[in-house]
């Protein structure tokens, strides 16, 4: 899977602790569509969807890695797995906690 974002130097992440991104780490940092390009792996992409349905979950179907995905909470945006960027990308993000075991009152929040 290969992307490229275009991203403020100092984005701010949410660290969420719902049940799927508590157990896989992930580290949410929004890319509005028109920001974001897929520049390989179209093919080898597999959608998860659960709860409302309104989230899909993409997954490599080779490595079973979820690398971004089209989040409920940002229906604009795609949300990318931070600890997938390559090293070197000079980043200085903030990151922001969110309770999605509560998602309704957290997403209120944001």
């Amino acid at each position: 899977m290969r992307f490229q974002a275009d991203v403020e130097a100092s984005p701010e992440m949410l660290d969420c602790n719902c049940s799927i991104c508590s157990r896989s780490g992930y580290l949410h940092l929004f890319v509005r569509h028109e920001n974001f390009t897929l520049l390989e792996g179209e093919a080898d992409l597999t959608s998860y969807k659960f709860g409302s349905g309104e989230a899909d979950h993409l997954f490599c179907r080779h490595c079973g890695v979820k690398s971004f995905y089209q989040p409920r909470s940002h229906p604009e945006s795609w949300s990318i797995n931070y600890k997938c960027l390559d090293e070197g990308h000079e980043l200085k993000p903030s990151i922001r906690k969110f309770d999605g075991q509560n998602w309704e009152a957290s997403k209120r929040a944001l």
